[in-house]
Formats: C-alpha cells, sequence, structure tokens
C-alpha cells in the first residue's frame, strides 16, 4: 500500500506538509548537481523546492539557494548548528557561544543572514517554523539535532508571500532525514587550547512500521561544551579594566582622610586594585538534551498522516544582562568607635562624633568573584497533519503545530544590596564583621538570584490545496500547477522578573520587566507556476512563478505580499531566473509590548568598572565633557562645561517596546544564472545577484549616535536626536539615553552569491576524484540611514554598531567565502577549506581597518568498516589570531564574528549495527 501511495503521489504536484529543500546537490550538498555515481556523471532528482510550495521534477526554481549537505555536515564534526551555520558565507555571527550575550539571547546561537539581523531572518524545520525563545522572535538553533540534519537550505531575499512574515533577509530551512532507516550511534569530541572542549553522543533509529504502511524516525542526543576562560588567551587581556581590591578603599567624609588595605591585609595610601578579566567567559559553558520522533503513516490509499515531536533541554552560562562584573560596595555606612574591627592605626584615620559614630565611605570588592548569569530552557514541538487526495488532480495538507520554550535565568555571584526595609545589607553588618580584611568570607552573603522567568508559545494552523489545471485546461506547454492555503499563527509571550530586578535591590544595575503579550495572524496565500514556452529554439522551457499573500495581524495592519518569478532554460546547459518579491516584518512581542526598562549607562561606558564589553560603541563619552562637541550647541542645551567629571552609574539608559509601531517592508529583487556544461563533465556554476531594500525598519538611536549627530555632525538645537539624551537641568550632565523601538531606518544590501562546484578525475597515480568547490558572497553596496534626520552611512566592508542590524554581529565585511579541495578514495575523503573575511573598516569614520582574515581547516573521513567511520578535522589549522582593532571591537578587544577560540582538533565516530 506504502509503494502505490508514493507511485501516485510522483504522479503529481502534491503539496507536503513541509517545503522540504533545495537544489539537486553535489556530494557535499553545497551546490546542484547530483551525488556523483557508477557513470560519474550528474543526474536530476525530483525535489521540493526551498521558498515554493510546488513540486518539482527538476532544478526549475526562480528562487536562488544555496545548500550545505549532510556529508559536508559530518566532515565539519557539527555538535551544535552553530558549527554549521558559523561557516556559511552568507550569514554574520548572530548570538554564538563566544559573545558574551548580555540582553535576553542567554547563551543561544542564532542566525543572522546577510548582517541584516537575526530578527530578520526566518528559521524553518523542514519547511515549517521552529519555535522562537526570545521576544525579538529569534530562534535558537542548538536546539535542532545536529546529527538528524540531512542538509541546510539558505534561501536569498524575502519569502513573506510563500512563508509569511520575518523572512526579509532570507530563509534557512533545516531539512531532517524524516526517512532514516535502521540504527546508528556517534560520538565527537572536540577541543580547543585550553578549554572549549565539546563533547557529543547521539541515537538514530529510523524504520517501516505497521506493515510498510508508515515510517518513524526518532533520535536521542546529548552534548557538553566547557568553557574557554579570557585568562587563556593573551588578545583577551589587553587594555582589561581594573576595580577595586577586596581590601577596599576608605574615605572619612568629616575629614577627607582616606586609606586603603592591600591584598595582604597592610594600610596602604593608595586605591588597591584587581583584574577580574582572565574568569571571563571567552565562550559559554553548555550542556544540551535533545531527544524526538518524525513520522508518517498511510490512513489508506490516498491519505497520509505526520508529525514530528521534538524536545530539547538546554542548560547555559553566559554574561546575562547583568554581565561579568564582580558585586562591590560604594557607599557611606556609619562605624562605631567601639567595632573590635577597628584597629588603632584605622581609628587614627577617623573621625568619630560625640555619639562615636564616624561616616566613612567604603568602596570594597565582595570577593565573590565574576558573576554569571545560568539560562535553563526547555524547548518543545508538537506537529500533527494530514495529506492526502481529494481527486487525481487535487490533493490537500492540512497540520496543526504547537511550540513552547520555557526557559528561567538566574544570577550568580550576586546579592541582595537593599532588604524589604529598604536598609543597605551591608551597611546593618558594617560593624558585626571586619569589613577590612581582604579574607573576609561573603559567600554568605550571596544567594543565588533568579532574574527572570520566560515563556513562548507559537501556535500554527496551515490548510492547503494544490493540484494542477489539468481537469479544466493546458496550455500549450503544459498545465498550471497551483497552491491555495491558508494560514493561521499565534505567539504568545510571558516573562515574570525575580524580586530582585524588578524592585532594584541587588547589586547589580539591571531591572527586569514584568509582560504578558500575544498576537495572532491569519493569512491567505496562492502561488503558481505557469508553464510559456517549452521545446522552441533559445527555449528548452520558460515559465513563471507568482505567488500572493494577504495578511490580517491583531497588533499591526500587515502588508500584502507578492512574488513574481521567472525561470528560463535557454538550454540543457544554461538557465536564468529571475524574482521580485515583497516582504514584511510584523512586530514582534519585544518590539511592541515590552515596557520601559531601564539600566545603568555605566554599563556602556568603557571607563567605567562596570563596563560590559559587549556593548561597547553604544557610548562613548559626552562631546560636550570632553571638548569636541559644538561649544554654541553645548551651552544650549546646558551641558556642563568640558573637564567636568561625570559617574556614568548616576545615568540611565532606558529602551523597551512601542506600541505605536509599524510593520518593516521589504523589496527584493534577484537575477540569477545556472550554468551546467556539457563539454565540462562534473562543472556546475551558480550566479546570482540580489538587492534587499528594507524600510520603516525598527532601530534605536544608540546614545553615542545621537550626541553624535547633535553636537559634532548637525548642532542645530532644533535637531531631532538632541532630545533622546537628556541632562540633569542643575548639572548639565547627562542623565538619561532614551533608546526605545521606532521604525526609523531605512536599509539596503545588494550583492552577489556564487558557487562552484567541479568533480573530475585525480591523476592516475593518485586515485580516486578531486572536487573543488566554492561559495562566496561579494557586497557591492550596503547602506543604512537610522533615521531621516541624518545621511546615509556607507556599511559596506565596515564594522561596528553603527551598522549593526540589531548588536547581535557588527560585522559588515564586503566579501566572505569558504573553499574546499576534496580528495576522495574508496573509503578515504580528505578535505581542505579556505574560509576568507575581507577587509573591514570602522563604520563610524573608517579610521581603524582590520585586514582580510583567512583560516585554513583539514578534514578527513574514514570508512573503517561496513559498520564503522570515522572522522577527524581541524579547524584553523594555522591558529590564526582574531584581530584586535584598538577602536570598535565588542568581545575581548575583539568582534565576535571572528574566530576567538584559536585552533581546535576534533574527532567524529559513527557506528551502524547490522541487523
Amino acid at each position: 500500500m506504502k509503494h502505490e501511495m508514493n507511485q501516485k503521489k510522483n504522479k503529481q504536484h502534491l503539496i507536503t506538509p513541509v517545503a522540504l529543500a533545495v537544489m539537486v546537490v553535489f556530494s557535499n550538498g553545497q551546490a546542484f548537481a547530483s551525488e556523483d555515481n557508477n557513470e560519474e556523471k550528474a543526474k536530476v532528482e525530483v525535489i521540493t523546492v526551498t521558498g515554493s510550495r510546488i513540486q518539482r521534477a527538476e532544478l526549475v526554481s526562480s528562487s536562488p539557494v544555496s545548500s550545505i549537505g549532510e556529508e559536508q555536515i559530518q566532515l565539519d564534526r557539527a555538535v551544535n548548528v552553530e558549527d554549521i551555520t558559523s561557516k556559511l558565507p552568507q550569514a554574520a555571527a548572530g548570538a554564538n557561544s563566544t559573545g558574551a550575550t548580555v540582553g535576553d539571547s542567554f547563551g543561544s546561537s542564532t542566525i543572522d543572514l546577510r548582517g541584516l539581523g537575526q530578527n530578520r531572518t526566518l528559521v524553518l524545520i523542514n519547511g515549517t517554523r521552529a519555535v522562537p525563545f526570545s521576544f525579538r522572535n529569534s530562534v535558537d538553533v542548538n536546539t535542532i539535532p545536529a546529527g538528524l540534519i540531512k542538509r541546510v537550505d539558505v534561501l536569498t531575499g524575502g519569502a513573506a508571500a510563500i512563508y509569511g512574515a520575518d523572512a526579509v533577509a532570507g530563509v534557512v530551512n533545516f531539512i531532517l532525514d524524516d526517512n532514516f532507516n535502521g540504527v546508528e550511534f556517534s560520538t565527537s569530541y572536540e577541543t580547543a587550547d585550553g578549554g572549549n572542549e565539546k563533547f557529543n553522543i547521539e541515537g538514530i533509529f529510523g524504520g517501516d512500521i505497521a506493515d510498510e504502511r508508515g515510517h518513524i524516525t526518532g533520535y536521542v542526543s546529548y552534548a557538553e561544551r566547557s568553557e574557554l576562560l579570557a585568562g587563556e588567551r593573551d588578545y583577551a587581556l589587553k587594555n582589561s579594566t581594573a576595580m577595586i581590591n577586596e581590601g577596599g578603599y576608605y574615605t572619612d567624609v568629616a575629614s577627607g582622610n582616606t586609606f586603603g588595605i592591600s591584598d595582604t591585609g597592610s594600610l596602604v595610601d593608595s586605591r588597591e586594585t584587581t583584574n577580574f578579566a582572565a574568569d571571563r567567559y571567552l565562550t559559554q559553558p553548555m550542556n544540551r538534551l535533545s531527544t524526538g520522533i518524525i513520522f508518517d503513516f498511510d490512513v489508506n490509499d490516498d491519505m497520509t498522516a505526520y508529525g514530528r515531536a521534538m524536545y530539547s533541554k538546554v542548560n547555559v552560562k553566559g554574561a546575562g544582562a547583568s554581565g561579568q562584573t564582580p558585586i562591590f560596595v560604594n557607599e557611606q555606612v556609619t562605624l562605631t568607635q567601639d567595632n573590635p574591627y577597628i584597629s588603632d592605626e584605622i581609628q587614627n584615620q577617623l573621625t568619630f562624633d560625640a555619639d562615636g559614630n564616624a561616616l566613612v565611605n567604603v568602596e570594597r570588592n565582595l570577593g565573590l568573584g565574576v558573576q554569571h548569569t545560568k539560562a535553563m530552557r526547555d524547548s518543545l514541538q508538537f506537529q500533527l497533519g494530514l495529506k492526502g487526495y481529494i481527486t487525481d488532480g487535487l490533493s490537500f495538507d492540512i497540520y496543526g503545530q504547537y511550540g513552547q520554550t520555557d526557559e528561567t535565568a538566574t544570577i550568580f555571584n550576586n546579592a541582595i544590596k537593599i532588604n524589604k526595609n529598604g536598609e543597605s545589607n551591608f551597611a546593618n553588618i558594617a560593624n558585626t564583621i571586619d569589613i577590612f580584611s581582604p579574607s573576609l568570607d561573603f559567600s554568605e552573603f550571596s544567594d543565588p538570584l533568579i532574574y527572570a522567568t520566560r515563556n513562548r508559545t507559537q501556535s500554527v494552523l496551515s490548510a492547503t490545496i494544490s493540484g494542477d489545471s489539468s481537469p479544466v485546461f493546458e496550455l500549450p506547454a503544459g498545465a498550471v500547477d497551483f497552491a491555495i492555503g491558508y494560514e493561521y499563527r499565534k505567539e504568545t509571550g510571558k516573562q515574570t522578573p525575580g524580586d530582585a530586578f524588578r524592585n532594584g535591590t541587588s547589586f547589580s544595575s539591571i531591572s527586569a520587566f514584568d509582560m504578558d503579550a500575544s498576537f495572532s495572524s491569519k493569512e491567505f496565500y496562492v502561488e503558481m507556476l505557469v508553464p510559456v514556452v517549452e521545446d522552441v529554439a533559445f527555449a528548452d522551457e520558460i515559465s513563471i512563478e507568482g505567488a500572493y499573500r494577504i495578511s490580517n495581524y491583531s497588533n499591526t495592519k500587515a502588508a500584502d505580499t507578492y512574488k513574481i518569478g521567472i525561470n528560463w532554460a535557454i538550454n540543457s546547459e544554461i538557465r536564468l531566473r529571475a524574482n521580485k518579491l515583497t516582504a514584511f516584518r510584523a512586530p514582534n512581542l519585544g518590539e511592541f509590548a515590552s515596557p520601559i526598562t531601564a539600566l545603568s549607562l555605566s554599563l556602556f561606558d568603557q571607563n567605567s568598572d562596570q563596563f560590559v564589553a559587549r556593548l561597547a560603541g553604544r557610548y562613548d563619552g559626552d562631546p560636550c565633557l570632553l571638548g569636541t562637541g559644538d561649544a554654541t550647541q553645548c551651552a544650549a542645551f546646558g551641558a556642563a562645561s568640558v573637564g567636568t567629571p561625570f559617574d556614568s552609574s548616576t545615568a540611565q539608559y532606558t529602551f523597551g517596546g512601542n506600541p505605536e509601531i509599524k510593520p518593516e517592508e521589504a523589496e527584493s529583487s534577484t537575477v540569477g544564472l545556472v550554468y551546467t556544461p556539457d563539454f565540462i563533465e562534473g562543472f556546475n556554476l551558480s550566479v546570482d545577484y540580489y538587492n534587499i531594500l528594507v524600510t520603516d525598519a525598527v532601530s534605536q538611536i544608540q546614545p553615542g549616535a545621537a550626541l553624535q549627530s547633535c553636537y559634532i555632525d548637525n548642532p542645530d538645537p532644533s535637531n531631532p536626536l538632541c532630545g533622546a539624551v537628556l541632562r540633569d537641568p542643575s548639572t548639565g550632565l547627562i542623565s538619561t539615553a532614551i533608546v526605545n523601538d521606532f521604525n526609523l531606518a531605512s536599509i539596503e544590501q545588494t550583492g552577489i552569491d556564487i558557487a562552484i562546484n567541479y568533480l573530475f578525475d585525480a591523476p592516475r597515480e593518485m586515485g580516486g576524484k578531486f572536487k573543488l568547490s566554492y561559495q562566496g558572497n561579494i557586497i557591492t553596496k550596503q547602506t543604512r540611514q537610522n533615521n531621516s534626520t541624518v545621511p546615509e552611512t556607507d556599511c559596506k566592508g565596515t564594522y561596528g554598531s553603527s551598522c549593526s542590524g540589531d548588536f547581535a554581529s557588527i560585522l559588515q565585511a564586503d566579501y566572505k567565502h569558504r573553499a574546499t579541495f576534496d580528495w576522495r578514495l574508496d573509503d578515504v575523503s580528505l578535505q581542505l577549506g579556505w574560509r576568507r573575511i575581507g577587509e573591514v573598516d570602522y563604520s563610524v569614520d573608517r579610521s581603524e581597518t582590520i585586514s582580510a582574515q583567512n583560516y585554513i581547516d583539514l578534514s578527513s573521513s574514514w570508512q573503517v568498516s561496513e559498520n564503522v567511520a570515522v572522522n577527524l578535522g581541524i579547524d584553523n589549522l594555522l591558529d590564526k589570531k582574531p584581530p584586535t582593532p584598538l577602536i570598535g571591537a565588542n568581545h575581548f578587544n575583539t568582534v565576535s564574528d571572528y574566530s576567538v577560540i584559536g585552533r581546535t582538533v576534533g574527532i567524529a565516530v559513527r557506528y551502524t549495527p547490522s541487523y
């Protein structure tokens, strides 16, 4: 029955529940040629194309799609999906294991296509939406089982007409092997000098059930990643910030006398400091348990039920919202003359009043070590669907999908500063313990503090009817294929902060907000594939693709979107393709519903003890105090004079959502060439030009940009950006930087994607096959205009937060590639890889240049026996160190998009038992 059903499916244009994937792939899945076969010649397979809901019998999609296949994934020894996506030329860093992840990313790994922002990249699993974890709609791709991934497809440009909102920069579709047969066990291990060890063990099983009427695939895996501390890398310790030591520094308020306590407990005149940078996480430790099943079952000859259930539990430690600065006291306390811990030497420095009290300002590291946030994230997703035939020419597909992410973030090595009575906990114990002792143990003073719990859900209901026009009519070139459907989606987000961060009573200068919000969408869509010409001079085939989606959102007025594409197969060797598409990105929960939250400006100030490296570039000081601002403009706003001391911890950095926010809108154009010449056997080439223009882009005016515009670039009192940074009218110092979400920006990127594959015989004396593969991205234009009052910024070939899509990635390289050379023998394959990131300049003024960075990788695979396969490899073979620019770094003196780990060595073993 199953066999009969499959035969019937091959005769029809049956819509699958997922728009599975892509091109016909070369053996490593990087382009669109078939696996080499006995004739060692490419052959075409029946596929379904990412970016379309209509099956194809050959590569005719007008949309440019690149792909990474299972063999390459195995050569890369991927433990996490991040290990796969980090090498894509089309992708920027996003949030990743080496980012400090201040904010709501909490140790996640996200995808940022084109550097346009992780919130503008749609992530799919087998063609349907993956459940987000954050209020910014980002997906933690490390919850996807790396061992079950058959292929990763990357679709360029807007795809809202096919998939709905969020596909502005493009789509990344993870194709899981839902037809696995047998049992496979695998394990992998990878390490770098000093840490960042990664370990994974996984089991996969699959087979037919119920007399071959159905199939089930299941998996279970466990993975760990250990930390790599900054102290293991010399570059990470440059320019590191020192803070007050555990002995402390004391000021007698009445007399002004000051003294410090050294690390050995001696009284000294100076302020003693300690450097904690070596203990910070360069990479974040993580462990993950994943399990799930994928199934289908033939209900009868014309109907199949299908679905999946996926669960992952991730525990990860990172900087979190509090950063990693150790907590310290800086407050005035009353010390009593009968305090037994005050030595005669110290007592001589203090002024006691008639009641025997001395008012003393205490600065002291509490010695609890660096802070860190532990995020525990449970993610699950269920899907259940039914597909089949209505008539011989008409099919249906209905599915429901529910996903949920529950997360608890807990901050360690912090403490409650203010008790329930509003009193200082430290001041209350200042006379009962020896606060002058550098060896004093404050561990009982600290408890793990819950920062926030967060719940995120996504529900989808989709129904599609598809088929072709043959029962009614056919055009001279054939029948018209179509798909018509409806999709309902609801997203909810709820956050409950811990009491200490709701009330602001912890030692951290951070707060968390309550939120309970949701939105829903109802969408109708239609897609058509119209054959225009077939088998005529200069046109083996010409077809037109069209799609249109009508969207209705509960939280905003959404735009309708469309796609129009053309495929022109000039002959069997040359195919041209072009697209015009529109897309939109609806306001996510964080943008329209999150309340205003305040942080200390000191977290963004590189001259502050509380500075968080991940936040570099958002605030670079007050031009009026530095003397770089226009004097007349500074006077007009009552700014303090040049050189006035400023403690940034007294100012706030406020951010949050905006209920009036509108959707972002985007237009994309692509034009491409696919070339498979008959006279060069095994050679394939694709070249695709693309242009993406985003208008009404959600943007935030960072205080550094606002101050630069108001006081330096455009010192006009009517400049609206001046209102983004408020001053205390009594002191003239900055009091508040307002960083809310607004539809302010426009972003444009134009570029070219190139993919080349060439499989050919190795010299006879060597034997086997050689294969050359190349994937490259060339950006010819990239601009960003943060709002209409400021000029457009040329972001092509730059780094820095002023050109960042959402500040997760700050590198806008105008050239990236990955090239590989393979030598394939019967049981052994060797691969030499070359990754290159082009030269970039500092985005603000191009005053600093980072030269092009090259990484060499070496991989091998060995089929030891029929049951055992081994992969060995070295990434960053030459141990290339990351660049350390003098300005604009965002992560330990470098940029997190580069390889910060150094050389890594790994091994993976797969065992497939005979049965």
